[in-house]
């Protein structure tokens, strides 16, 4: 498998340059030059497979032969090894939980994933790799705690000061080791900018090998189709789910587009969207329009200028008509985000997250358009992590599960940056 940029710029490439350049040097996102289908026979056995030998089905056409069989099932298996449980909420809405990794969030996943790929392709090398990422929550504890001691790995978060919960920035900030957390005046825009002009600084990876752990990294990106298999595993009505997926940045949506396309059978996919909706207004206008980022109570979804959007309209020759047919687009604003955690949970007894509750409201209004449908909503990550929107809503503290104490009891680390690249040029070169 060879992955081409989506600038037209650069030579095509393996998945292990991809994995470690991160994105192309003219600045595109790396796209796979074709896309596998599932046979038959591996989407009927699907219920009886286990977790590690879908995802190592999965993933084997796109890592090629990179890494040998052997290797990749054991990191397959190592990036999958806990629950993803699809769970009843209503008579036609159900929640696949994606929060049971080792940091309550759905990007657990693509975070082992892709550390224990850049851990094997790391072997041998003199010089360090510098993992570098921005987060808007969720991303930085996963990959800070995806890629914490591996070998030859040096991992710089760029997080917004101010626009994360508590949690999470517990999650990316106490760890040290070969994590360092670069706490930036800004909003995930300015993150996402000062890395993005990182990777297109000859001068800077001239001195420094960087690579990308946002989803705009294959390696993060191509794992996250996992999602939709496990839940497809589990799936009992005979007609295909629709499947509500809180869109921030567009990498896990454009996942699960990537799966049907492959072959999975899903009947219809909802990105559903807080005030941040330039990707839902695309669907409902055929225009595209980057915005600047407001700040909602779904702060991981606050991105003005989705990243991966580039690569839905690849996936669909940029035709509109085409995507819209399959994919529908919702926004959601934090009143009815508010709203729906506290019915959910006095109706149904079920917790939402703020992401995962701005899914159910659009998937439960596009099932009132089509009443003979039932789907699913993504659940990516677990409410403990937003408590100063959840708990006040629901009256009650949600408990902090036990495996997660220690951080409590540990110091905050980080570093101040100012949002402009010359400061973060001048860090990345001391």
């Amino acid at each position: 498998m060879l992955y081409y940029s989506l600038n037209r710029q650069s030579p095509p490439v393996d998945f292990r340059t991809a994995t470690i350049a991160g994105q192309a040097p003219d600045g595109g996102l790396y796209f796979p030059e074709n896309i596998p289908k599932f046979s038959a026979e591996f989407l009927r056995d699907l219920p009886r497979l286990s977790q590690a030998d879908i995802a190592c089905e999965v993933m084997r056409p796109y890592v090629g032969d990179t890494i040998p069989e052997a290797d990749l099932r054991r990191i397959c298996a190592e990036t999958v090894n806990f629950e993803f449980p699809l769970v009843p909420v209503t008579e036609h809405i159900s929640s696949l939980e994606l929060f049971h990794g080792p940091t309550l969030a759905f990007k657990d996943v693509g975070a082992r994933f892709m550390s224990r790929c850049l851990g094997y392709f790391s072997q041998g090398e003199t010089a360090p790799v510098t993992v570098l990422v921005a987060t808007s929550g969720d991303t930085g504890g996963a990959v800070a705690h995806g890629f914490l001691g591996v070998l030859g790995v040096e991992v710089v978060i760029l997080y917004p000061s101010g626009k994360v919960s508590p949690l999470q920035e517990l999650q990316l900030t106490t760890l040290g080791q070969n994590i360092t957390a670069l706490e930036v005046e800004g909003n995930f825009d300015d993150c996402q900018r000062l890395v993005k002009q990182a990777f297109l600084d000859e001068g800077l990876t001239s001195r420094r090998t960087l690579t990308s752990a946002n989803s705009i990294n294959v390696a993060r990106w191509l794992p996250q189709q996992l999602y939709y298999l496990f839940a497809m595993q589990q799936w009992a009505p005979a007609a295909p789910p629709v499947v509500a997926v809180p869109s921030g940045n567009f990498g896990n949506l454009c996942a699960g587009l990537l799966a049907h396309a492959s072959g999975l059978p899903v009947g219809h996919f909802i990105a559903a969207c807080n005030a941040n909706d330039a990707g839902a207004e695309y669907l409902r206008t055929a225009i595209f329009t980057p915005k600047t980022a407001v700040a909602t109570i779904s702060n991981a979804m606050d991105v003005g200028h989705p990243s991966n959007f580039v690569r839905i309209l690849e996936l669909f020759k940029h035709e509109h008509a085409t995507i819209s047919q399959l994919l529908s687009g919702y926004t959601v604003s934090d009143a009815d985000t508010s709203a729906t955690i506290q019915r959910v949970q006095a109706e149904h007894d079920y917790l939402l997250d703020p992401h995962g509750a701005v899914a159910f409201f659009a998937l439960e209004n596009y099932l009132r358009e089509y009443p003979a449908a039932a789907g699913f909503l993504l659940a990516t990550a677990h409410p403990v992590k937003f408590p100063e929107v959840v708990e006040p809503l629901i009256g009650r503290k949600v408990e902090l599960p036990s495996a997660l104490h220690y951080l409590l009891e540990k110091p905050k680390q980080s570093v101040p940056l100012a949002p402009s690249y010359e400061s973060l040029r001048e860090w990345l070169l001391q």
